[in-house]
């Protein structure tokens, strides 16, 4: 349990600690919004596009082995960015990280069904709520961290490799289990499971709005005339408040057996949040950010536990887990660079935040189709 709660702390770090000084980073690097978020669409892309090699991996070296692999690559591909200040090599570390990522998130499910299979919601619960804690760690951190270091924004960044090299020391200490022959000879990806599409797509679509946040909420706060210091107060706050939704909707999807209502509830939360950040930024804007934190948050843990209901074995649910992050971060990873691009064109963020709400709302009709053919 220690292990896997360690594995998720570090899911999500290397992302959001880029947010609080992307801003700086842009402007001391000289480059563009559109290319600076390439340093959290690239991981985004890569925990797509990568996720499909994760069962066969298992099969061939482990579950245990190739997790433990997967966080010496993100451990080294975070202290890289020591080297930060040439631009290569701050996407290059991008890309590593989001390869490690892309591995370790569907066999970490698989792990979860082989070792907890009566108490899965209380377990999904602890991992959900350990990524959420990482999340917000990177984002609340990182400032006072690299003010710490000297005021070195490639210091704050590289800070995250050190609890990825610690639950890199507890990993070696599992022993690996090799996957049963039938398991092994299993076809490939749910393709053809109609279920599998539409669990992608609504993962796919709260995935893009979460890391298009994590990319330009705080830059939209400032634009529309709050302070620096306020916009990542407001960030922060967002990222803290779904602590508590990301623990306790798990456990009453399965308590209750009412996943689906939740995904609607959490869906319609996000886009009311979303549509006032839109249009009303300085209104209130503590009690829109802890709501979207909750709404956004309880989302995404609540879609980490689906493919562990649809499926039978811990190889199976990482098919289904593999399918759901290909599609769905492959998509997903595509909405930082949009928004990002929308800035440069519009020059402001209110048009790019106007798509983004539009995506909640087909976000709420997805968990509606779910509810209505629910297994």
């Amino acid at each position: 349990m220690l292990a896997l709660v360690l594995a998720a702390i570090n899911l999500r770090p290397g992302i959001t600690s880029l947010a609080p000084l992307i801003e700086r980073i842009a402007h001391e690097l000289a480059l563009s919004r559109s290319l600076i978020s390439l340093t959290t669409a690239l991981p985004v892309l890569c925990m797509g596009l990568l996720a499909p090699l994760a069962p066969r991996l298992a099969v061939r070296f482990g579950l245990e082995r190739v997790i433990t692999v997967c966080l010496v690559l993100i451990g080294l591909a975070l202290l890289a960015r020591l080297g930060g200040h040439a631009s290569a090599v701050l996407i290059g570390s991008a890309v590593a990280m989001g390869a490690g990522i892309a591995v370790a998130g569907p066999l970490l499910s698989g792990f979860i069904k082989r070792h907890f299979h009566h108490q899965m919601g209380r377990v999904v619960a602890w991992y959900s709520l350990s990524m959420t804690i990482g999340g917000a760690a990177g984002a609340v951190l990182t400032p006072p961290v690299t003010q710490l270091l000297g005021d070195q924004w490639h210091f704050g960044l590289a800070f995250w490799s050190l609890p990825a090299l610690l639950a890199v020391l507890l990993w070696l200490c599992l022993p690996n289990r090799a996957e049963p022959s039938s398991e092994a000879e299993q076809g490939g990806l749910p393709w053809g499971e109609p279920r599998a599409w539409l669990i992608t797509a609504f993962f796919a679509l709260q995935a893009g709005l979460f890391y298009a946040l994590t990319t330009w909420l705080v830059a939209r706060y400032h634009e529309a005339g709050l302070s620096l210091l306020r916009s990542n107060s407001l960030f922060s706050f967002f990222m803290l408040v779904g602590l508590p939704s990301a623990f306790i909707l798990p456990w009453m999807a399965q308590r209750f057996d009412n996943r689906y209502q939740l995904l609607l509830v959490c869906g319609l939360i996000s886009t009311v949040c979303l549509g006032m950040i839109c249009f009303q930024p300085t209104l209130a804007p503590e009690v829109w950010a802890a709501l979207l934190g909750l709404g956004l948050s309880g989302s995404f843990a609540l879609s980490l536990v689906l493919p562990l209901y649809e499926a039978d074995t811990p190889l199976a649910v990482s098919r289904w887990t593999a399918m759901m992050l290909f599609a769905g971060y492959g998509l997903g990873s595509l909405t930082p660079i949009l928004a990002g691009l929308g800035r440069d064109l519009a020059g402001n963020y209110q048009v790019p935040f106007m798509v983004i709400t539009g995506l909640a709302l087909v976000m709420c009709w997805l968990a509606w189709l779910l509810g209505r053919g629910k297994r």
